[in-house]
């Protein structure tokens, strides 16, 4: 079974994958079809180490947006060491805490396995894929690992075996909050469904209307649909019309038959969950682009990224974006968009870049394993030069450091910023 599914994954990467001739001949099969032979004939291979192994082919292909997980089910619990890192300097620093109690923050990670960090970067630079410490990503490292070194808050240090936990649950935070008689603060951490942001919307809405001054949060945002955030365009733009293009934004779609299959699938559950009479019609025209489409290989779809009149509000009239390497995907564009409106500044980090290939199309085996992989790629692809995506800039650059634990430096910014704008 699982040598199978291997070779089905690899000529999915090779004729459905969306970057699959821009990537032609990073992967090298043989040598894990070969690993995962020895493992099924000594009769070693188990659902996890498969997918270890399956994720560890997909690196190669350098995209955030490609993943190969377990499916989740009563008896097949997600697993983390029930805390986040993010690297400064020669340490990972704990950043938050879910079920790890041993960990406070701000305390250090200095050694895993009694090596140190900074050899730890160079050891793993294929999985890391990134040239900055704050874009780093070290969960799936750090389970390679049994021992932590840790170096407290106070200067201790302990040596502590790494536990595994169920992972919490993540819970959505949509939310409006005052942050004095002129601001409000909008914080969003995902974009996977318009109601509870168009509820939000409404539910204060007089607010925005009269507020001078808004602070959007996507610092995260695991992204979503870009219709979700439909109702938040007009308090982005200023008061009258204005034309937004999305020309970086086009994209061509590889409308191979197993592609347009399993996104017409995918589409079909959405409208049953959908009752926003608006989102259904958009959902259905994207619905019949893929079955007119279906087997053509890559096409661009006409009228999907063109130029759009945005019609704004007066209010709010300044609008700071706080933005950070954990916003992606429908997020990416998200803060691509408000930096087209001059009523904007974007403040923090660049976000996660993932929209290079896009729009996940998802096969499963057996209710056991699932490959989200993108079926789209950006045209600009084509004269960019490079394959690399830093995400999307902000206007003002707050590099992360062990400060941002104990205080909110980029909120402090924000708020600094809109003062000035006051006296001026």
């Amino acid at each position: 079974m699982y040598l199978e599914i291997f070779q089905e994954i690899v000529h999915m990467m090779h004729n459905d994958y969306a970057g699959y001739i821009d990537k032609k001949g990073w992967d090298n099969p043989q040598e894990f079809e070969k690993k995962i032979m020895n493992l099924e004939y000594s009769g070693e291979l188990n659902t996890n180490l498969f997918a270890e192994i399956v994720e560890d082919y997909l690196i190669d292909f350098k995209d955030p947006h490609l993943f190969f997980q377990i499916s989740k089910s009563d008896e097949q619990k997600e697993i983390d060491y029930g805390f986040r890192v993010r690297r400064f300097k020669d340490k990972l620093y704990i950043t938050s805490v879910s079920k790890e109690q041993r960990l406070k923050l701000g305390d250090a990670i200095i050694s895993l396995n009694n090596i140190p960090i900074q050899d730890l970067v160079e050891r793993h630079q294929r999985e890391l894929m990134e040239t900055k410490a704050e874009r780093e990503d070290w969960r799936k490292i750090i389970q390679k690992y049994s021992i932590a070194e840790v170096l407290d808050t106070k200067g201790k240090k302990q040596l502590m075996e790494l536990k595994r936990y169920e992972k919490a649950e993540y819970v959505p935070e949509h939310s409006i909050t005052k942050v004095d008689s002129d601001t409000l603060c909008l914080k969003i951490t995902d974009f996977f469904s318009a109601d509870p942001i168009e509820e939000l919307v409404n539910q204060y809405k007089s607010e925005l209307k009269q507020k001078k001054n808004l602070i959007i949060d996507v610092r995260v945002n695991y992204g979503g649909s870009t219709l979700a955030y439909a109702s938040l365009e007009k308090y982005i733009f200023p008061s009258g019309s204005m034309k937004i293009d999305f020309l970086d934004y086009e994209m061509e779609f590889n409308c191979t038959d197993r592609n347009a299959e399993l996104m017409i699938e995918s589409i079909n559950d959405g409208l049953d969950k959908i009752d926003n009479e608006e989102h259904r019609k958009s959902l259905e025209q994207w619905k019949e682009t893929w079955v007119k489409n279906k087997g053509k290989g890559f096409v661009s779809f006409e009228g999907k990224f063109v130029e759009v009149d945005m019609k704004g509000l007066r209010s709010p009239e300044n609008i700071i974006l706080l933005i950070d390497n954990y916003c992606g995907s429908a997020g990416d564009i998200f803060v691509y968009l408000c930096k087209k409106s001059p009523k904007v500044i974007v403040v923090g980090r660049p976000t996660m870049g993932l929209n290079d290939y896009s729009n996940l199309a998802i096969k499963k085996w057996h209710d056991v394993f699932e490959l989200y992989y993108p079926t789209s790629r950006l045209k600009s692809l084509d004269h960019r030069g490079s394959l690399s995506n830093p995400g999307i800039k902000p206007d003002i650059y707050i590099p992360w450091s062990p400060e941002h634990i104990y205080k909110d430096v980029d909120m402090e910014e924000a708020i600094r910023i809109l003062k000035n704008l006051e006296v001026v």
